[in-house]
C-alpha cells in the first residue's frame, strides 16, 4: 500500500491517539479495507448499522490506552433501535435497561450492594479505566451476528494484543464462551482474568454468572498493585 494512501486511510479514522499508533497495522491492513468495503456495501443496499459511525470507536475514544484498568468484553453491539452506543453493555439514557444490564446491575447489588441505577450509560466506567470492547463493533438493525467474520475480530485481537503488551496488572472480565476464547492472548502471568457465564438471560439462569463477584475482585486487585478502584456507582 502507498504512503499516500496510508495516510489517507490514517486520517479518516476518528481514532484517539493512543490507540491509533499502536493499531497502525491493522487499521491499514487489507482485511480493515475488505471490513470498509462490507459496511460501505450494506449502506449502499439501505441496511442500518448500528451504532451510528461516529460512536463505532466510542469505547476506545473513552477510555485512552494510558487510561485501561479493567476491560469487559462483550460479542456485539445491541440491534435495536437507539441502543447501541459504541460500549459493550451500555446504552443510551432513556432507553429501557436491556436484559443482560439489568443482570449485571443485580449481581453489582449482590456483589457489592450498590442499587440498580435507573439509566443503562456506562460512560461513568469507562472515564474511570474501563474499556467497554465489543469483539465485533457493528451490526445491521435487528440482526444480531451480522457483521461476525467480516474483519472486526482480527482487530479487536490487536486491540487485546496492546493492552497485554503495554500495560500491567490489567483485569479482564470475560463473560460468555464467546469473550473467553479472546483470553488466550492474556498474559495471565502480568493481568488477571475473571471469567464467568454471560448475563443474558438464558446463560445467567444456568447458573455461573450470579455470584461472580467481579466487582469486588476487580478492585481488591487494583488496590493490591498500586491503582485506584472503580468506583461502580452510576450517578443518576
Amino acid at each position: 500500500m502507498a504512503v499516500n494512501q496510508e495516510e489517507t486511510i490514517l486520517d479518516r479514522v476518528k481514532l484517539d491517539p493512543s490507540w491509533k499508533q499502536p493499531l497502525t497495522d491493522i487499521l491499514i491492513s487489507d482485511t480493515m479495507t475488505q471490513l470498509r468495503d462490507f459496511l460501505s456495501t450494506q449502506k449502499q443496499e439501505k441496511q442500518v448499522i448500528y451504532p451510528p459511525s461516529p460512536l463505532i470507536f466510542n469505547a476506545l475514544n473513552t477510555t485512552p490506552l494510558n487510561d485501561v484498568k479493567v476491560v469487559i468484553l462483550g460479542q456485539d453491539p445491541y440491534h435495536g433501535p437507539n441502543q447501541a452506543n459504541g460500549m459493550s453493555f451500555s446504552v443510551q439514557r432513556g432507553v429501557p435497561l436491556p436484559p443482560s444490564l439489568k443482570n449485571i446491575y443485580q449481581e453489582l447489588y449482590n456483589d457489592l450492594g450498590i442499587p440498580p441505577a435507573r439509566h443503562g450509560d456506562l460512560s461513568n466506567w469507562a472515564r474511570q479505566g474501563v474499556l467497554l470492547l465489543n469483539s465485533v463493533l457493528t451490526v445491521n438493525a435487528g440482526a444480531p451476528t451480522s457483521h461476525q467474520n467480516k474483519g472486526w475480530e482480527d482487530f479487536t485481537d490487536r486491540v487485546i494484543d496492546v493492552i497485554n503488551e503495554k500495560t500491567e496488572h490489567t483485569v479482564f472480565i470475560l463473560w460468555g464462551a464467546y469473550a473467553q476464547r479472546k483470553g488466550k492472548r492474556i498474559d495471565s502471568s502480568k493481568h488477571l482474568i475473571l471469567k464467568a457465564a454471560h448475563p443474558s438471560p438464558l446463560a445467567a439462569n444456568r447458573g455461573g454468572f450470579f455470584g461472580c463477584k467481579v466487582f469486588s475482585k476487580t478492585n481488591q486487585y487494583l488496590t493490591e498493585h498500586g491503582k485506584a478502584p472503580i468506583q461502580w456507582q452510576l450517578d443518576e
